[in-house]
């Protein structure tokens, strides 16, 4: 059985994503919109774009990345990539639920040329387009406030401040990513330490291209309830068990993983691993145009490595909504909708 049977009950299957960027999700419309708004590094033209999207490896992946999140300069960019995005996500991946992760220091911090907005504006701008988006589209959003590690202790600092000091209705939970070589993750233990007393969950990226020590450091050292990523962590049966044992998800993105070159090929991912060694997986798509996919195919794939049918299709999407932190009757909501629509493509096959 291979993935392409089941494509169209993967695009019909009501989804919770949980591993997926507000700037990484700008589609090549969103951003040419954008690069039309504020014309230099990043092309405007599709076919340009595709070519500006090939990455050679995960440092040109962020240097791609960051081109693009410097075309985000005012609130109505803001507000206009959001709610773009929120559209996509639900029109064409059939998106009830996700945790977007966001990095306002990027788009707070004055840049060289001057470019920057208040929190308070940036807040306004996301908040504005989350609530119409549950109107317009059912999909409901929450953030998540990561610190950029690159940018050191100034941003997590600076990250921490807008997470409590601006607090939105939105924000539930609060993370760390961009590169992990050289951004030991115990430098930021106070500030999820404080996140965590204010109630924020701790959702950090780690084991992505580093290894397992960096998800030990995300466990042991920044209390964190799901792990981004956490590819490496095949590399160390303790880590599994111990991941098995205490229930805690991996989210796992195959096609980007490939695409920066964390695994070599799909052929020898690790999600079969992780599912046998009776650890949670979630399926997302992370960054999905800048890696030329969806939601869909990452399920599709996910069905693929792991044969599944589509009731064990199913079962992936429920999974996604019990690692998540969506209220009880947005959950209870989201699990009916899947059950019924399964029960429905069953009765009917």
């Amino acid at each position: 059985m291979t993935s392409t049977d089941h494509s169209a009950f993967i695009a019909g299957l009501p989804k919770a994503e949980l591993h997926v960027h507000h700037v990484g999700s700008a589609s090549a419309r969103i951003v040419s919109e954008l690069a039309s708004r504020h014309p230099g590094v990043v092309p405007s033209d599709p076919a340009e774009l595709a070519r500006f999207y090939e990455f050679r490896d995960f440092a040109h992946f962020i240097e791609v990345y960051l081109a693009v999140v410097d075309l985000v300069r005012t609130p109505e960019d803001i507000r206009y990539l959001t709610y773009e995005v929120a559209r996509e996500m639900a029109t064409g991946q059939n998106l009830r639920y996700a945790e977007l992760t966001c990095t306002p220091y990027t788009s707070v911090r004055p840049h060289e040329d001057g470019v920057g907005m208040p929190i308070e504006a940036y807040s306004e701008a996301i908040e504005d387009a989350r609530v119409a988006a549950e109107r317009d589209f059912g999909l409901v959003l929450r953030w998540i406030y990561d610190i950029p590690g690159e940018a050191g202790l100034p941003a997590a600092d600076a990250t921490l401040g807008y997470a409590l000091d601006h607090r939105t209705d939105g924000l539930i939970g609060f993370g760390l990513g961009g590169p992990e070589i050289g951004v030991p993750r115990p430098q930021f233990q106070p500030h999820f330490d404080a996140a965590r007393a204010s109630g924020l969950r701790s959702l950090p990226h780690a084991g992505e291209t580093t290894g397992p020590e960096t998800v030990w450091h995300a466990l042991d050292l920044l209390g964190a309830e799901r792990i981004g990523h956490g590819t490496s962590s095949v590399q160390d049966p303790a880590l599994l068990a111990h991941l098995a044992e205490r229930g805690i998800p991996l989210e796992v993105c195959p096609s980007s993983n490939v695409a920066t070159r964390a695994v070599a090929s799909l052929a020898e991912h690790p999600l079969r691993a992780f599912r046998d060694a009776g650890v949670t997986v979630t399926i997302n798509s992370d960054d999905p145009p800048m890696f030329g996919t969806t939601l869909n195919q990452e399920y599709a794939i996910a069905a693929d490595l792991l044969d599944l049918d589509e009731s064990g299709i199913a079962d992936l999407a429920r999974a996604a909504v019990h690692a998540s932190y969506a209220e009880n009757d947005v959950r209870a909501r989201v699990l009916a909708e899947i059950d019924e629509y399964a029960g429905r493509t069953s009765a009917g096959a």
